[in-house]
C-alpha cells in the first residue's frame, strides 16, 4: 500500500499475514471490520467481482484468523464468494486490484495461489466433505500440535445433497472438525425449501447458549466433565431438550455439538465463541447469523441484485452501466422469453432451475407462471431426477441448469433420465469458456461427457433463432434426452423473436461452398469461423473453404460428413469446449469408422485448465478465436499445397 493507504487503512495496511493480526488487541478488531468493508467498496466499485457475500462475511473472517493459527489451522471455505476478506489478510492485499483478471488472482480460493486457501472453491457444498478429509488425516497422521479444521458453508450451500452426505459422516469417525454455517437468509436468489425455514426459525435461544457456555467450562475446570465423557452428555442434552420443547435440532439430531444461533457481525462475541469451542474434541457447529451486504445499505437492502453488481459509485451506490455496444439480447433471455412462449402453448412444459431462476432468466416464465417453475435450491442432481419423474408422467420438463454445475448430474442423466429414454430437455447455460469466474465455471466438458450417452440428442445453435427453434423441436416431439447447449452473453441478431419451426434432428447447414478446406462448427463457434473467413476473402482470394454450421454433436450429420469425406479436402472442426473427446473427435472416429482420410485439425479448449480473464483474453490463449481460425485455415491450406 502507499502511504496515503497507510493513513486511510491504519491498521488493514499493516496486517500482512494472519500472524499480524493476531498481534492486535481484540477491542481493534472492528476498526480491521470497518477498514476491510471500506476497502471492498472502494476496490469492488471499480474492479467488480462477488460484493454483498464477501462484505456480510467479514467479522466471521476476521474471528477466524485472529482464534486459529492459520495457515496450519485449516480454513475450507464452500464456494467462496465470500473470501475476499480472507485474501486482503492474507497476503494479497497490494495484489487485490487485480482480482479476476488474467494473470491475477482467481475470484475464489485456489490452493495455487496461496497456501491459506487449503482446497479449491467455485461450486457449492464440497466444503464439509473436504475439511472432513483434512481433519481424518490429521488424527490419522497424530499430528502435534493438533490440527484446528474449519469448514464455512452458506445456508444456501448446506441444503445440497454433498453438505448432508459429509454432515451425516462427521460423527462416524474421530474428529476435530467444525462447522460453521453462515446464516444470512440467502443464496443468490432467494434460498428456498424446508431446511432454509427451518434455519429461519430455529430455536436455541441466547440464554441458552450463555448457560450452556459457562457451566461446560466450569465443569472442565473442575475436572467433572472430560472429553470422553461430553458425548453422553451431549445426547442426554439433546433428548431433554427435544422432550421439553417439542422440536429437536436437526444438527444435535445428527449426534454434532451445536452452538447459536449467534450474532455473526458481533465481533467480539464470535471471537470468544470461537475461542471457546475450539479445543472442543469431536464434530460441532456454530451457527451465525450473518446480513449479506452488511456495511453498505444499498447492498443490505437488495442483497440479490448486489451479489455481483459490477460498476458502482460508492458513495452513492449508483450502478453504472457498461457502455451500450449494441441491441442485442443475451442468450439466455432469448431462452427465457421463448421458454415462457413455448409454454404459453404447451400445458404440459415445466421449468426446472437449481437456485438460478435469473442466472438462466428462468425468472421470466417463473414470474408468469409460478405454479409450472420449480427452483430446487443447489441440487442438480436432484433437479435432473425429479425432472425425469415429471417426464415419466406425461410432462415435458426444460431444465436449466450451467454446464459446470450439470456436470454434478452425471449420474442422474445416465440413471434417471436416458435408461428410460425420458422426454428431458436440458438447456444448459454457460456452455464454454465462460470469463471472470475462472476455472470451475467454464463450462467445457458438457459435450465430452454427454456424447457417449446412448440415445441422447446434443445441439448447439449458431444463433437465436436456432435456439428457438430447437427449444421448439424438443417439446413437440419426442427423442428422449434433448441437450440444447448455449453460452453465456449476447447474440448478433436484434430481430431474434422469430416464429419457431421444427428443425430435423441431426441435420446441419452449409453456410458457404468450397473445395479447399472444410471447416464443420458447432454452436455459436460458426460465427467466429464465419468472421475469420470473411478476412480470409480479403487477403487470400484464392483460398476456397466450405463451412457447415453442423447444429448437432449427436446425432451427427452423416450427408454432410460424407459430402466432405468424398471430397478428400483437409478438415477443420471447431468448438468451445475441450478439443479432445467432444464434437471434433467424435468428426475423427466417423471419418475413420467410414474409410475417409481427410485430414483433420481440431479447435477447441487444449488439454488443460483454464485460468480466469476475459473472455476474449482466453479465447486467444487456448487459440479458438477468429484470428486463431483465419490462421489454422492459412497455414493448412499452405501446407496442403507444399504436399
Amino acid at each position: 500500500m502507499e502511504k496515503s493507504d497507510d493513513r486511510k487503512y491504519p491498521l488493514l495496511s499493516k496486517i500482512n499475514s494472519p500472524a499480524d493480526l493476531r498481534r492486535l488487541d481484540v477491542k481493534q478488531l472492528s476498526g480491521v471490520c470497518s477498514e476491510i468493508r471500506d476497502f471492498l467498496i472502494n476496490s469492488l466499485s471499480s474492479n467488480p467481482g462477488h460484493f454483498a457475500s464477501s462484505m456480510g462475511a467479514v467479522e466471521l473472517t476476521v474471528a477466524l484468523h485472529y482464534v486459529f493459527n492459520t495457515p496450519y489451522d485449516r480454513i475450507v471455505w464452500d464456494v467462496g464468494h465470500q473470501a475476499y476478506g480472507h485474501k486482503l489478510l492474507t497476503g494479497r492485499r497490494d495484489a487485490f486490484p487485480t482480482n479476476r483478471k488474467k494473470g491475477g488472482l482467481s475470484g475464489f480460493p485456489n490452493p495455487a495461489e496461496s497456501e491459506y486457501d487449503t482446497f479449491t472453491a467455485g461450486h457449492a457444498s464440497n466444503s464439509i466433505s473436504a475439511a472432513l478429509g483434512m481433519a481424518v488425516a490429521s488424527t490419522l497422521k497424530g499430528e502435534s500440535p493438533k490440527r484446528n479444521v474449519v469448514a464455512v458453508i452458506g445456508d444456501a450451500s448446506i441444503s445440497g445433497g454433498l453438505a448432508f452426505e459429509g454432515l451425516n459422516n462427521a460423527t462416524n469417525t474421530p474428529n476435530n472438525l467444525l462447522i460453521i454455517l453462515n446464516d444470512n437468509d440467502m443464496s443468490i436468489d432467494h434460498n428456498v425449501g424446508a431446511l432454509n425455514s427451518y434455519l429461519t426459525h430455529i430455536n436455541t435461544t441466547k440464554a441458552y447458549n450463555n448457560f450452556r457456555f459457562k457451566l461446560y467450562r466450569l465443569l472442565k475446570k473442575m475436572h467433572l466433565v472430560t472429553d470422553k465423557q461430553k458425548n453422553f452428555i451431549l445426547r442426554f442434552n439433546n433428548s431433554l431438550k427435544s422432550l421439553i420443547g417439542h422440536q429437536q435440532n436437526i444438527f444435535e439430531g445428527l449426534n454434532l455439538r451445536y452452538f447459536g444461533p449467534f450474532d455473526g457481525h458481533d465481533i467480539e462475541k464470535v471471537v470468544r465463541v470461537l475461542s471457546d469451542i475450539k479445543d472442543i474434541e469431536g464434530p460441532k457447529l456454530l451457527h451465525l447469523r450473518t446480513i449479506k451486504g452488511k456495511g453498505y445499505r444499498p447492498a443490505e437492502s437488495d442483497p440479490a441484485s448486489w451479489h455481483a453488481p459490477g460498476k458502482f459509485d460508492p458513495s452513492t451506490g449508483e450502478k453504472i452501466a457498461e457502455p451500450m455496444q449494441d441491441s442485442m439480447a443475451k442468450y439466455q433471455d432469448v431462452f427465457g422469453h421463448t421458454l415462457l412462449e413455448l409454454a404459453r402453448q404447451n400445458d404440459k412444459i415445466i421449468g426446472i432451475t437449481a437456485a438460478m431462476p435469473s442466472g438462466t432468466s428462468m425468472s421470466i416464465m417463473q414470474e408468469q407462471m409460478p405454479d409450472r417453475v420449480f427452483d430446487v435450491g443447489i441440487s442438480e442432481g436432484h433437479a435432473v431426477t425429479f425432472a425425469g419423474g415429471l417426464a415419466k408422467d406425461g410432462m415435458k420438463p426444460f431444465c436449466a441448469i450451467y454446464s459446470s454445475f450439470l456436470q454434478r448430474a452425471f449420474d442422474h442423466i445416465i440413471h434417471d433420465v436416458a435408461i428410460q429414454h425420458l422426454p428431458v430437455t436440458f438447456c444448459i447455460d454457460r456452455a464454454g469458456i465462460v470469463g471472470e469466474d475462472g476455472v470451475t465455471h467454464h463450462g467445457v466438458f458438457d459435450l465430452c461427457y454427454l456424447r457417449p450417452i446412448p440415445g441422447i440428442v446434443i445441439s448447439a445453435p449458431a444463433d437465436e433463432e436456432t435456439l428457438r427453434d430447437l427449444m421448439y423441436t424438443s417439446q413437440a416431439t419426442d427423442f428422449g434426452p434433448f441437450v440444447i447447449r448455449y453460452p453465456r452473453g449476447k447474440g448478433l441478431n436484434p430481430d431474434w423473436r422469430t416464429p419457431m419451426k421444427a428443425i430435423k434432428v441431426g441435420k446441419g447447414r452449409m453456410l458457404r461452398d468450397g473445395n479447399d478446406i472444410a471447416i464443420l462448427s458447432l454452436g455459436t463457434m460458426a460465427n467466429k469461423t464465419a468472421s475469420a473467413l470473411d478476412r480470409l476473402d480479403k487477403e487470400h482470394p484464392g483460398i476456397s473453404a466450405a463451412h457447415y454450421d453442423m447444429i448437432f454433436l449427436k446425432p451427427l450429420d452423416e450427408s454432410i460428413l460424407k459430402e466432405v469425406g468424398e471430397k478428400g479436402c483437409p478438415i477443420i472442426t471447431v468448438e468451445d469446449g475441450m478439443r479432445d473427446g467432444g464434437f471434433g473427435s467424435a468428426v475423427e472416429d466417423w471419418m475413420n469408422d467410414h474409410g475417409y482420410h481427410n485430414r483433420v485439425i481440431r479447435i477447441g479448449v487444449p488439454d488443460e485448465f483454464v485460468e480466469h480473464g476475459k473472455v476474449p483474453e482466453l479465447m486467444a490463449q487456448c487459440h479458438m478465436d477468429a484470428d486463431a481460425i483465419h490462421d489454422a485455415v492459412l497455414d493448412l491450406y499452405q501446407s496442403n499445397l507444399k504436399s
